[in-house]
């Protein structure tokens, strides 16, 4: 079996990653700020504790484990950081980009996966499934702290030989336990009032968090070559739909009182309300796209996992 490290290791995806590499008999290094105790009695897990940018501390990870695989998951939303991405996480993400992936080649690691947010991609004139190669626009922070750690990672392997890559482009995250990103589709991001447009018949494309570490799983075991290296969106088999969690909600956790909506004003089309810091936050709701049903084409990541979970059987 292989030994990982996975940056981000103690965060709500680091630590479902880990149990999943766990579970499949491998070593695993989970690396982050502070330690986590979702998986710090099993067998053949590792904590080391450093910043992102903590250079000097993932060097000595580095020279203490001869490590197969990287599964990079620091400086992510719903990770790393808070829904608000400011200077301050843009700038420790840079700070790490600039040394984590030469560590990696250094060491000659075998394979190399980091997550990015389907953010990156310019928001579609259509309703096409949007493909690993559409177009680029990162608006939000968020999107663009990923958009320059995809490219300082391109860069850095370039010319590499032998490892084999994966950047993973993720919808916004849930589980059982973890439905912040659910909740922002039903509030409206101007007086936080929960609401639905007639009865809840659109839908979001979002990520089960035990997709990403199947997908992860999955890659690591059966990409051999380097024709797997490249970008694959990460998302659910299907689109979440409003209707879908609010009664997610009322039988998991508690909701209040939600008002129905005929039809999209005007005014909620507004794209910024309140706040500046909405335009950068992970979770803001763009009013102007709420009934586009806007998907990624996860054609690409399919042949890789099978995206067994969803809203309904969500653990």
């Amino acid at each position: 079996m292989a030994t990982i490290l996975v940056t981000g290791g103690c965060g709500r995806i680091g630590e479902k990653v880990c149990s999943g590499l766990l579970k499949k008999g491998n070593t695993v290094i989970a690396v982050d700020r502070e330690p986590s105790g979702y998986n710090a009695e099993k067998e053949n897990y590792f904590f080391r504790q450093a910043a992102p940018n903590e250079k000097g501390k993932y060097g000595d990870v580095f020279d203490e484990f001869n490590f197969d695989y990287v599964v990079h998951l620091a400086c992510t939303v719903d990770n790393d950081f808070g829904p608000i991405v400011e200077k301050e996480q843009m700038d420790i993400s840079a700070a790490c980009d600039r040394f984590i992936y030469k560590f990696a080649l250094g060491k000659e690691v075998k394979k190399f996966i980091l997550i990015s947010t389907t953010q990156v991609y310019r928001q579609p004139e259509t309703r096409e499934p949007l493909r690993e190669d559409d177009a680029e626009k990162p608006v939000s922070n968020y999107a663009k702290l990923k958009y320059e750690s995809e490219r300082a990672f391109a860069d850095d392997v370039r010319h590499t030989k032998t490892m084999i890559c994966a950047i993973m482009r993720v919808a916004p995250i849930y589980a059982l336990d973890f439905y912040d990103n659910l909740m922002s589709r039903i509030t409206d991001p101007k007086d936080k009032t929960l609401f639905v447009f007639r009865t809840g018949e659109y839908g979001f494309h979002l990520c089960c968090v035990h997709n990403i570490s199947d997908f992860i799983i999955g890659f690591l075991r059966q990409a051999d070559t380097l024709t797997f290296t490249g970008i694959y969106n990460v998302a659910d088999q299907g689109l979440v739909m409003a209707s879908e969690i609010i009664t997610f909600m009322k039988e998991n956790h508690r909701l209040g009182p939600v008002l129905q909506r005929s039809s999209t004003s005007v005014s909620l089309k507004s794209k910024l309300f309140g706040d500046p810091a909405e335009k950068n936050n992970y979770r803001y709701l763009d009013m102007a796209t709420l009934d586009k049903n806007f998907m990624f084409d996860i054609t690409k990541a399919s042949r890789i996992c099978p995206f067994r979970w969803n809203i309904k059987n969500t653990k």
